[in-house]
């Protein structure tokens, strides 16, 4: 097979506590199990939040084959904030566009941006391997220590941390962590060391995976095909990957025998029969698999938190696998780090639970019915299937019903404990729970993002008319806000350039260039939105109280 990609072979060295045998075991703050995207993405995060981290991995390479591929605009957001989003944007293939076929025939089309005046696209697809490597890059220049091929084979949870036995080349050790943060994968060893389990549904069918290098002329758009000619009675789909790589899919049916489907006898005839003659191409990497849709009834067990397919697990229809697994470490860091800096209550880990169990439910149900429209389980709901399909050649009401995969979007946290229920009217759907909409804007002259501005730590924005906002009231409120036991910097956003006192608390000033912060979030002069350090919002008001800022800050961390 072709390889387009070197895979590289990180140097195992020796952990420290092997050098000094006998010695008590060593304490971290932080360790990660897993160094795939997820786990990354939560080591590079707690860096920025200040948490010294340790990362363990059983392997010393990046994950074979694409894998992972799409990665949505909110995961390019947290992506950005981690170090790595614009080299994935580099490297990566964008796209907005995926078309869906019946037979022969186009039936339905979407785009995944229809909004414009956004940093990132609706997708980015690139090969897994490469995201790994850029986040490995990353922590290296972040200071996080990777252990390769240091497997975790015991965890003893106590209540003031847990303890590990790990085994190396070298023999095995133990070290103990406050916090142990679970990324291990869908068969996560942790979680079956602790006796967990996970509940949900199993899908009897069978698909294969191939990346295939060629040079073709097809756009850069996700194309789906129900019982096309080349394939008849099954689903094709067609992505565009980084350096002329092409994933497609095929659905195969239970009966398949998974080891004869990889064979290239098997895979070649398959894509020669799609492709035609004309293309000619290079297998690169084939896998066949079954999936399920099910998660842990929570994700936080005391000192041991999981994330990503080691929590949860859905169809890759939608995307929402590596997705939702980055934007669980984005929800879960912030809060660790008030927990372990005594800002918060343990409890506020009971949020991450909630929140992210609500996301896993919403991408588990959409995956759900993705897959049962994909592969109906009866003559009856086949018959309905065709009969949607059908229609939506020519009539918009049935295209609504036409489910290939709806693609991956973040969770409105909308009934969240952190949230304080607006009291104020607001249009827009910028309410709290809601992530962010991103908007251009200026910073001192320079033409920016409002979502490079935000994140990491509690910000109030506030909407000002004009310098004469800055006044004494608002100044005083703003110094009260930033010295509080969670401190909340302050953002302010105008039409107009605005300078910020000398004399007064430290903020950003930014030019609403185009109008677009205001509209998309409903602001007024005066207006005010406390946003939690993932970007979500936590609370809004039409004029801003500190008072009121200090309840919905405690609401938000759980100090209530």
């Amino acid at each position: 097979m072709h390889q387009s990609f070197s895979y590289p072979r990180f140097e195992y060295r020796q952990p420290p506590e092997l050098q000094a045998p006998g010695a008590a075991p060593r304490r971290y703050p932080l360790v990660i199990v897993g160094a795939g995207p997820v786990g990354m993405t939560a080591a590079l995060d707690a860096r920025r939040q200040g948490i010294d981290v340790l990362v363990l991995d059983d392997d010393n390479t990046v994950s074979v084959g694409s894998r992972g591929l799409c990665y949505a605009k909110r995961t390019l957001e947290i992506l950005d904030r981690c170090g790595v989003g614009q080299a994935v944007v580099d490297k990566g293939v964008t796209w907005n566009v995926g078309r869906t076929f019946f037979g022969e025939d186009e039936v339905f089309s979407f785009n995944l941006l229809p909004q414009p005046e956004h940093q990132r696209p609706g997708m980015v697809n690139l090969q897994q391997y490469y995201l790994e490597a850029f986040q490995v890059e990353a922590c290296a220049r972040d200071g996080v220590e990777i252990r390769w091929k240091n497997k975790v084979v015991s965890v003893t949870p106590g209540a003031h941390g847990v303890e590990l036995q790990v085994d190396t080349p070298d023999g095995r050790y133990t070290l103990q962590a406050d916090w142990l943060i679970a990324c291990d994968g869908a068969r996560s060893p942790v979680r079956h060391m602790l006796g967990l389990d996970m509940d949900g549904r199993v899908f009897q069918d069978r698909f294969l995976i191939a990346d295939v290098v060629m040079k073709a002329p097809f756009p850069a758009e996700r194309w789906f095909w129900f019982d096309p000619p080349f394939h008849p009675n099954q689903s094709v789909l067609l992505h565009r990957e980084a350096d002329d790589v092409w994933r497609i899919d095929f659905q195969l049916g239970w009966d398949a025998d998974p080891e004869a489907a990889r064979q290239p006898e098997h895979v070649v005839p398959l894509i020669r029969a799609m492709l035609g003659e004309q293309h000619p191409f290079e297998l690169e990497w084939v896998s066949v698999y079954t999936f399920q849709c099910r998660r842990m009834e929570r994700f936080n067990h005391g000192r041991v938190l999981f994330a990503g397919d080691a929590a949860h697990q859905v169809s890759p229809f939608g995307a929402r696998g590596a997705n939702s697994g980055i934007q669980d470490s984005d929800n879960l860091l912030w809060k660790l780090k008030l927990v372990m800096d005594g800002r918060a209550p343990a409890r506020l880990l009971d949020s991450y639970s909630d929140e992210r169990c609500l996301a896993a439910d919403e991408n588990i149900l959409n995956s759900t019915r993705s897959t049962d429209f994909i592969t109906p389980k009866s003559a009856m709901s086949r018959t309905f299937r065709n009969a949607v399909l059908s229609l939506a050649r020519q009539h918009p009401f049935a295209r609504k019903l036409v489910n290939s995969g709806r693609l991956s979007v973040p969770t409105h946290y909308s009934h969240s404990g952190l949230n304080t229920p607006a009291s104020d009217a607001f249009e827009g759907t910028m309410a709290p729970g809601a992530p962010m909409d991103d908007a251009p804007v200026e910073a001192q002259g320079q033409p920016g993002w409002l979502l490079h501005h935000l994140g990491n730590r509690f910000q109030v924005l506030v909407y000002a008319e004009g310098p004469e906002a800055l006044n004494g009231p608002l100044l005083d409120s703003l110094q009260v806000l930033s010295q509080g036991l969670v401190p909340v910097q302050a953002v302010v956003v105008s039409p107009v350039a605005l300078t910020p006192p000398t004399d007064g608390p430290a903020m950003s000033c930014l030019v609403d260039s185009k109008g677009l912060v205001a509209q998309r979030c409903d602001l007024r002069p005066g207006s005010a939105l406390l946003i939690r350090p993932d970007q979500h919002v936590a609370a809004r008001w039409r004029s801003l109280d500190a008072a009121a800022v200090q309840s919905a800050l405690a609401r938000a961390t759980a100090n209530t």
